[in-house]
């Protein structure tokens, strides 16, 4: 056996990739092709194949880390000449053992009559050592002394598994990990239930299994080999002791009926980024088709199963009752031509659908008199000659809404996926859309409320340039805690923008209009923006979206109070 070392293939334009998925465990046996984990950088996301066959000894990544080309990712085992030659001999070795025992045969059938009452007392211990053997399986080394969860158990009792099945799947603080079973046999009793708290070397369940399945299996063969009449006396003479040894040593015959079942029902096999994609969707894993390597469930999968389910029309005639869109061949009516979309489209696509249907969407509109701050950004336009910065409205935007977010607490807060409790965050992160050629991106603004105006237009000039060259890293669009839309150098009285979770409201800011607005007994003309604000419903109440899209207005239309 020879062991390589196997690391990342070339990544192209992509300097640094997360690790998302890992598909294999320590001691799994992978294919040519097999995915062996999944990498995801700002663009796509990348399954890695498996360039031999082999088995897994190593695994010298961790879900989280970044990797970049050339990184060692895990060592397979792989079969060399040498074993292929050993193999060759053990079969010579074999052919020579079966033709002395055919030479033996009948010598020892006639001695079948003396040796029957001997071959009666050690049926008994033949018997006692096929009986099963209980085992308890422990939990693997995790990497940590930490407790971690028990979130899904994938075995119920009775249930026959083999090495490398999964058994159920623990949650840490940082991911989700499958625990695959050690060895072979049934499920006798389970030690741990959904809720636990484990740690390295916890039992988990007991198992039975065939106490030495080898020397039974081949002291039933040999008898065969030898001689014809000892068989047929053996089911002549021992016929219900044969009976009982063959029950106890083959416990599993009915294993490939059963094992056809659990497919359908709780076997599955998934990743743990789809599992807990399944469980922020609501999605039961047994009830999806895997299109993956080995019938694996992919992310897409789930995606469609969703799908399928929201267009499927109800029985009862309620509902969506949505039907597909049938395609049409449009070149009957004149010329056209087929665009095929860039990744970032879809991509983009696909969130926002999900986005849109996953969250309860309310929009807050509003207006803010922003006739006074207009005029003060444009005394600054000397000074920012001078500094080299372009002062745009958009800083003083960021600045609003950091301190909006700052007095309303519950908007800058996100949900779990269990619904349970939400998490509250006491940094302020701001992403601000950008479009590009290629489709939206969105960078992300850190520490907003502890930069100056000055800071906050440099950055953004920084980032969209960077958005637009596509040369944003990873660590710039992740992290954001609210998120503004911009529509006014374009145009338009309003939009509803869409909520992009884990975030749990968005600003959409339109065109600025002037209009009469009646101040102190007459009408004045005064620059309007309009704005609206979109929140998910599950997260923040109707009154405290009047109240903050109120307080946002408030701060637009006198700087002072932003102080």
């Amino acid at each position: 056996m020879a062991i390589e070392k196997l690391t990342v293939p070339d990544l192209g334009d992509s300097s640094e990739v997360e690790v998302i998925e890992l598909l294999v465990s320590v001691g799994q046996s992978v294919e040519e092709n097999d995915s062996l984990l999944v990498l995801e950088s700002d663009k796509a996301a990348m399954e890695i194949p498996a360039p031999m066959a082999g088995v897994v000894t190593s695994i010298a990544v961790n879900l989280g880390d970044k990797v970049t080309s050339g990184s060692e990712m895990l060592s397979l085992e792989v079969a060399g000449d040498s074993a292929a030659e050993e193999k060759d001999k053990e079969e010579d070795k074999g052919n020579d053992k079966d033709q002395s025992a055919s030479e033996e045969a009948s010598a020892e059938a006639k001695k079948e009559e003396a040796d029957t009452d001997s071959h009666k007392e050690a049926q008994p211990e033949a018997a006692e050592s096929s009986e099963a053997k209980i085992s308890i399986i422990d939990v693997p080394d995790l990497g940590t002394d930490d407790e971690v969860e028990v979130i899904e158990i994938n075995v119920a009792v009775g249930d026959s598994i083999a090495v490398d099945d999964t058994l159920m799947t623990l949650e840490s603080d940082k991911a989700a990990m499958d625990v695959p079973a050690s060895a072979a046999g049934v499920i006798e009793e389970l030690l741990i239930a959904v809720g636990d708290k484990v740690k390295t070397g916890s039992p988990m369940a007991k198992i039975s299994s065939p106490a030495s399945t080898k020397d039974s299996s081949a002291s039933e063969a040999e008898p065969a080999s030898k001689a014809k009449p000892e068989s047929e006396s053996k089911e002549s003479k021992d016929t219900e002791p044969a009976q009982s040894t063959e029950s106890k040593s083959k416990p599993s015959t009915p294993a490939p009926e059963k094992t056809e079942k659990e497919k359908g029902s709780n076997r599955v096999y998934a990743g743990p980024a789809v599992r807990k994609l399944a469980r922020e969707l609501g999605v039961d894993l047994s009830l999806v088709t895997g299109n993956g390597a080995k019938s694996r469930i992919l992310k897409d999968d789930v995606h469609e199963y969703v799908k399928a389910k929201i267009n499927a029309p109800t029985s009862a005639g309620i509902g969506l009752e949505l039907t597909p869109i049938a395609d049409i061949d449009f070149s009957q009516f004149g010329e056209v031509e087929e665009v095929p979309r860039s990744k970032l489209h879809k991509l983009t696509a696909k969130n926002m659908h999900r986005n849109w249907m996953a969250v309860p969407h309310v929009a807050q509109f509003n207006e803010a008199d922003v006739t006074d701050l207009e005029a003060f950004r444009a005394d600054l336009k000397a000074e920012a000659e001078k500094k080299g910065v372009k002062m745009t409205f958009l800083p003083f935007l960021l600045k609003a809404c950091a301190k909006a977010l700052e007095e309303y607490p519950q908007f800058n807060v996100s949900l779990h996926s269990s619904g349970e409790y939400i998490i509250q965050k006491k940094y302020i992160h701001i992403g601000v859309a950008v479009a590009t050629e290629a489709g939206l991106l969105v960078p992300v603004i850190k520490d907003v409320d502890k930069k100056s105006l000055w800071e906050l237009a440099a950055e953004v000039i920084e980032l969209s340039d960077k958005a637009k060259k596509r040369k944003l890293t990873l660590n710039e669009m992740q992290g954001g805690c609210f998120s503004i839309s911009s529509l006014g150098a374009i145009g338009g009285t309003g939009f509803i923008p869409i909520v992009s979770p884990p975030e749990v409201a968005i600003l959409g800011v339109s065109k600025t209009e002037i209009k009469p607005v009646y101040i102190d007994g007459e009408f004045q003309p005064r620059k309007m923006l309009p704005f609206t604000l979109s929140y998910d419903h599950k997260a923040v109440n109707g009154v405290d979206g009047g109240l903050f899209a109120t307080y946002l207005a408030k701060l637009l239309g006198d700087i002072r109070h932003m102080i």
